[in-house]
C-alpha cells in the first residue's frame, strides 16, 4: 500500500491527518457539548412527549443549539477553538506513536479460554499497563492546548476576546496562572482515562474468558465486539471525570462561563465534583439529543 511505501513516518503522517480531519468534523458537536457542560442554556425548553406519551420539557438538542450559534456567530462560529484543538490532537497522536516506539510491547500469541487463565490475565494486565502509560503521557502533553481550546470556546458565553491566538493564549495563561495554569483539570481527566482503560479491558477479558464459549462458531466475532460494548458502558461511568476536568479548565479564569452564576470558584476538582453531585448534574452534557429540562425542586407537589 501507499502507507507501507512511505514507511512508518508516512503511516504516522496519515494518522495525524485522519485525526485532524475527524477532530475538525466533530468540532461543532464537542463545542455544543462544552457549552452545555458549563451550563449555558440560551434557549428556552420546549414541550415534547416522552415514550409513554407524557408531556415533558426538553432542552434544545444539538441541532437547535448549533443553529443558535450560527445565528449569533455565523457558520464559522461553529469552529471556534478549532486551531488549538487540532494542535492538541496532533500532539496526542504523535506522542502516542513516540511512546510506542520507545517502549514497544512484545507480541504475545492469542490467548483463548482453553489456555491458562493466569497467563491470559497477565497478558491483559501487561497490555493495559502499556496502554495506560501511552494514554497518560499523551494526555499530559496535549492538555495545555486542550485548556486553551476550551477557554476559546466558552468565550461564546460572555462574548469575550481574552483568548484569541494560540501564542497569545499561552503567554496570557503563563503570566496569569504560571505553568500550573496549563494543567488545570488534568487530574480528573487522567483518573477518568485510567479507570476507563482498566475497567474496559478487565471486564472485556472476563466476559470473553468466562462467558463466551470457544466451541461457539462466532466466538472471535463476539470477542471483538465485547470491548466495544464495554467501552460504551464504561465511558458512561467515567463521564463525570471528563465533565469535572473540563469545568476545572475554565473555572475562575476570568471568563464569564467559569464564574457565578454558572459556577462558583472551585477550590479543587473534588469540590467541583461535590457541587455537581449535590445539584444532580454529574452527567450534564452526556447526551445531546434528548435533554430533559431539570425540574426545580420547588415545583414538586408536596404530599
Amino acid at each position: 500500500g501507499a502507507a507501507d511505501a512511505a514507511g512508518p513516518e508516512g503511516a504516522e503522517g496519515l494518522f495525524v491527518l485522519l485525526g485532524a480531519g475527524l477532530a475538525a468534523a466533530s468540532h461543532p458537536l464537542l463545542y455544543v457539548k462544552l457549552l452545555v457542560q458549563v451550563g449555558h442554556e440560551p434557549l428556552p425548553p420546549t414541550i415534547g412527549r416522552n415514550v409513554l406519551g407524557r408531556k415533558v420539557l426538553y432542552l434544545p438538542g444539538f441541532f437547535t443549539y448549533a443553529r443558535h450559534i450560527v445565528e449569533v456567530d455565523g457558520k464559522r462560529g461553529l469552529f471556534r477553538g478549532l486551531t488549538p484543538r487540532l494542535i492538541s490532537s496532533t500532539l496526542s497522536t504523535i506522542t502516542r506513536g513516540s511512546v510506542k516506539k520507545a517502549f514497544p510491547l512484545e507480541d504475545m500469541e492469542h490467548v483463548s479460554n482453553r489456555d491458562d487463565v493466569k497467563t491470559s490475565l497477565r497478558k491483559v494486565v501487561r497490555e493495559t499497563s502499556h496502554e495506560m502509560m501511552m494514554q497518560c503521557v499523551s494526555r499530559v502533553v496535549s492538555h495545555p492546548l486542550h485548556v486553551i481550546s476550551m477557554r476559546c470556546m466558552v468565550q461564546f458565553v460572555g462574548r469575550e476576546v481574552k483568548y484569541s491566538g494560540v501564542f497569545s493564549a499561552i503567554g496570557r495563561i503563563f503570566k496569569e496562572e504560571g505553568i500550573l495554569g496549563f494543567f488545570v483539570g488534568l487530574v480528573p481527566h487522567i483518573l477518568g482515562d485510567v479507570i476507563f482503560l482498566w475497567c474496559c479491558n478487565l471486564l472485556a477479558h472476563f466476559i470473553n474468558t468466562y462467558a463466551v464459549d470457544d466451541n461457539f462458531s462466532q466466538a472471535s466475532v463476539i470477542r471483538s465486539y465485547t470491548k466495544f460494548v464495554m467501552g460504551i458502558a464504561v465511558s458512561m461511568l467515567t463521564y463525570p471525570f471528563l465533565l469535572v476536568g473540563d469545568l476545572m479548565a475554565v473555572n475562575n479564569c476570568g471568563l464569564r462561563a467559569g464564574l457565578p452564576p454558572y459556577a462558583p470558584a472551585f477550590a479543587s476538582w473534588i469540590h467541583c465534583w461535590r457541587y455537581l453531585s449535590a445539584q444532580g448534574q454529574l452527567f450534564r452534557g452526556s447526551s445531546l439529543l434528548f435533554r430533559r429540562a431539570p425540574i426545580p425542586a420547588a415545583s414538586f407537589p408536596i404530599d
